[in-house]
């Protein structure tokens, strides 16, 4: 397509078993830093106040939204490993920054860069499937997103011990090194880009728009993620609310348990990349669908008086999901390689609007019909995704 990329970053030296393993390390790694603060809430209020619980979480999500719409789509235009070490040299220094913040503003400020310049895990996955040959691109994305999604769960489990014996601010200072640590991993693993000829920034963002208007199946993938991204948030946004209510009674940390469930929407991961290699995308992203619609038909028949029925569910629940973003991911990457950063900023920021539309509609199907309400808001959106790909043309 014309007038949308200019080269590759992949270069003379092809895909090395040690570049997978760095992106691998740094997608999970630059991700974390925007679930560090979750845990640490608690400490936050104490020191700062009510607000804190608040601004903070939200101060980093906005930022890596902001990141992923303002600086992937230069990974097209620019080296993808010159952003990757520029973004985790400056995410050290602004880490520092909120491990001395002397109030909430200051802190919430650091965080929002924090979550801006952590998007360089999304720097990552289009530069994996850049460098994987044609053959395994749904695998190795699927590697890639195993690290991102292992990030995840780490940050909040790691951040919760430092904190805990050390302090808040122990966590970030911990975190600045893990940062530096992981410019170097980009330094030392990846390969470095061919000469290309840069597009200005206002052309690249513009050959946004161009990439939805003419890619269909750009549209559908983001459009089938972003409705099971919507179901998942309006789950995990109510979960507390039912398993920390009679009959279950459980603490806030008990609920939280719930999420070391996700590792195994990390681990199969690479599966739904293999599946996707040899049949294709669209029989995943289906499949994925299905088993988010499973997850709240189990939630709904056995969520409100068992705990093995909610633990099922949410292992359902991330499964379905996960196997379906790696399928999506992989065909969005195959429609035009030198745009792939553009492609990823479309898919996720759609997933992010549904996301938040998501956590909304279930928060609301909860107070007004319990959690039979979420579940028949889960099923709905969940059961949308899964007629997009059916229903979408065949070749699509």
């Amino acid at each position: 397509m014309s007038g949308t990329g200019i080269g590759t970053d992949a270069g003379a030296h092809g895909f090395t078993t040690r570049a997978r393993f760095g992106l691998t390390l740094i997608a999970g790694g630059a991700v974390a830093n925007i679930y560090y603060n979750q845990p640490l809430l608690a400490l936050l209020v104490a020191e700062f106040g009510e607000r804190a619980a608040l601004w903070v979480p939200t101060a980093s999500l906005v930022g890596y939204g902001l990141g992923i719409l303002g600086l992937v789509p230069l990974g097209d235009s620019l080296s993808r490993r010159t952003l990757i070490i520029g973004q985790t040299l400056g995410l050290a220094l602004v880490l520092l920054a909120a491990a001395l913040s002397p109030n909430l503003a200051a802190l919430a400020l650091a965080s929002l860069v924090i979550g801006f310049l952590a998007s360089a895990a999304q720097q990552a996955v289009p530069f994996a499937a850049e460098l994987a040959p044609d053959a395994s691109r749904g695998r190795v994305v699927g590697q890639v997103m195993t690290g991102l999604l292992t990030g995840i769960l780490l940050a909040r489990t790691a951040s919760g011990f430092v904190g805990a014996h050390f302090g808040w601010r122990a966590v970030f200072f911990a975190a600045a090194g893990v940062a530096v640590l992981m410019a170097g991993i980009a330094a030392a693993t990846l390969p470095r880009p061919v000469q290309t000829r840069p597009l200005r920034y206002r052309a690249l963002m513009v050959s946004i728009l161009h990439l939805v208007r003419s890619q269909p199946v750009l549209r559908r993938s983001s459009l089938s993620q972003g409705l099971l991204f919507a179901s998942f948030n309006a789950f995990w946004t109510t979960l507390a609310l039912l398993v920390e209510a009679p009959p279950f009674n459980l603490s806030a940390a008990g609920a939280g348990l719930f999420g070391v469930i996700g590792v195994a929407g990390a681990l199969v991961a690479p599966l739904s990349g293999r599946f996707t290699d040899r049949h294709g995308a669209r029989p995943m992203v289906v499949i994925g669908a299905l088993f988010v619609v499973a997850a709240f038909a189990v939630l709904w028949a056995g969520g409100t008086w068992s705990l093995v029925a909610v633990g099922l569910g949410v292992l359902l629940i991330d499964i379905g999901l996960n196997a379906a973003l790696i399928a999506n991911q992989t065909r969005v990457y195959a429609l035009v390689p030198s745009a792939r950063g553009r492609i990823n900023t479309v898919l996720f920021t759609v997933m992010f609007v549904f996301g938040a539309l998501g956590a909304f509609a279930g928060s609301q199907a909860f107070l007004m019909a319990g959690w039979s309400g979420v579940c028949a808001v889960g099923i709905l959106l969940a059961g949308a995704g899964f007629l997009v790909n059916v229903l979408e043309p065949k070749g699509g």
